[in-house]
């Protein structure tokens, strides 16, 4: 068996990107474990925040064994970086080679030896999941970590998924030029997991989130169809997920296996 380490921005990505990947990983009896950089945008009460305590309960759902969180403030996405809050920093001012030894550590402590990640244009490109990209890629060098996939989404489908969104009558607010330079081109995508079997754990471990499903944001409007959606068309929209290795391009891996290392030379089929 082995370990896996997911490292990801905010509460509520750990499902969207990697859910039913952790879910199937955990299920086969590998050591699961997500560290998140931030938790809230604001001022937090005394103990763990809320989205924290979402955080734990999704990661329960879906078979996870630990959550660590860097201790970091979310950036917002936008062009303004807003003031700290009084007890941490906003990850985007983060020194990288801080968080990345805060992370290294905890994949020591681990024994880890397969992370997952983000790709370069931190999927559609929010600041902190551009910095997640950077700190996992020294943090992986830091630990000595073999193997770094990073999640993605095939660039090519992106605008299809957008269609659907529409179709299904979801409010959702884009920019065309930003989504056509997001995520990972198809060819450069060296994993897709079939989690379909785990889509009632992920869409459970959605709802967990529920300060993002019943909130105002960007996303809320997403999250809640995708939250009350029946799970035959849940499993249909997000029972596939998708990684390119670090180091690993012009290769295949066997469709499905994230533990499986990728044969060089391998053909190109259809991700």
């Amino acid at each position: 068996m082995a370990t896996v380490v997911a490292f990801h921005a905010h509460p509520d990505d750990e499902v969207l990107l990697t859910g039913g990947t952790l879910a199937r990983a955990a299920a086969a009896g590998h050591r699961v474990a997500v560290v998140v950089a931030t938790d809230q945008i604001g001022e937090r009460g005394p103990g763990e925040s809320p989205r924290l305590a979402e955080l734990r309960a999704s990661a329960e759902v879906l078979g996870v064994a630990r959550v660590v969180h860097l201790g970091y403030a979310d950036s917002g996405h936008g062009p303004v970086l807003y003031p700290d809050p009084p007890d941490r920093i906003r990850f985007a001012r983060a020194e990288p080679a801080d968080a990345a030894a805060k992370l290294a550590a905890i994949l020591c402590e681990e024994k880890a030896e397969l992370l997952l990640s983000y790709d370069a244009a931190g999927g559609y490109g929010h600041q902190d999941h551009v910095k997640v990209h950077q700190v996992g890629r020294l943090a992986a060098e830091l630990a000595g970590v073999g193997r770094v996939l990073e999640g993605t989404l095939p660039r090519e489908g992106v605008a299809r998924l957008v269609r659907t969104i529409r179709l299904l009558r979801i409010p959702f607010r884009y920019d065309p030029e930003v989504l056509g330079n997001a995520f990972t081109p198809r060819s450069a995508i060296t994993h897709r997991i079939d989690v379909r079997r785990y889509a009632g754990q992920k869409q459970r471990a959605l709802a967990a989130h529920r300060s993002q499903v019943s909130g105002t944001g960007r996303l809320a409007p997403v999250m809640r169809a995708l939250v009350r959606m029946p799970a035959p068309l849940f499993g249909l929209l997000l029972g596939r997920e998708w990684y390119a290795e670090v180091g690993a391009a012009g290769g295949r891996a066997p469709l499905g296996d994230i533990f499986q290392p990728v044969v060089r030379g391998a053909r190109a089929g259809r991700v």
